[in-house]
């Protein structure tokens, strides 16, 4: 069973500066912390859960959506995203799963701390997804051996290619 990871979406939103920049435009900021998280998650082999608060719309009832391997859930109207990742961590912990909930908020990281899951700040993620963003370039790179043709004389010794030509030229 894959590790939960659950993340308080404006939380991390306002904290990462990557993220911050579309303050003006939540929509875009959502949909940026989405797609980084699913390709986050899918490199770490992590359940991903994005929440976002709903607590001040008026009539919102809890919404989930499937976004390719990433769970995204909108709260409620009168529930925050802390109080419904409380519930998660509480339910996935005693269903004896791992949890690592996201967020830099203190008295939450101190609550599912206390449920049993494991806290994540919202910088803490930010260093670990530029650090696998990194080891994701650096894997899909074009190194300059994938495109060039491999003489197999500029890798050997230069007696041993004299020898070839000499065998080459006997036959």
């Amino acid at each position: 069973m894959k590790d939960v990871l659950l993340v308080d979406g404006y939380n991390v939103i306002h904290a990462w500066p990557e993220l911050n920049i579309y303050k003006n435009n939540l929509e875009d900021a959502r949909d940026k912390l989405i797609d980084i998280m699913a390709g986050y998650g899918a490199f770490q082999n992590l359940e991903v859960t994005v929440v976002f608060d709903a607590n001040a719309v008026s009539g919102a009832r809890v919404f989930e959506q499937m976004t390719g391997k990433i769970t995204v859930v909108y709260t409620r109207e009168g529930e925050t995203a802390d109080s419904h990742i409380e519930k998660m961590s509480y339910d996935l912990v005693r269903l004896r799963r791992r949890v690592y909930v996201v967020t830099s908020d203190w008295v939450e990281q101190m609550v599912i701390l206390g449920a049993g899951a494991y806290r994540i700040s919202a910088r803490e993620l930010l260093q670990d997804v530029k650090k696998v963003n990194k080891l994701i370039k650096e894997g899909f790179s074009e190194s300059p051996l994938t495109y060039r043709r491999q003489e197999l004389e500029g890798r050997l010794n230069s007696d041993v290619v004299k020898r070839l030509h000499e065998l080459r030229k006997r036959v």
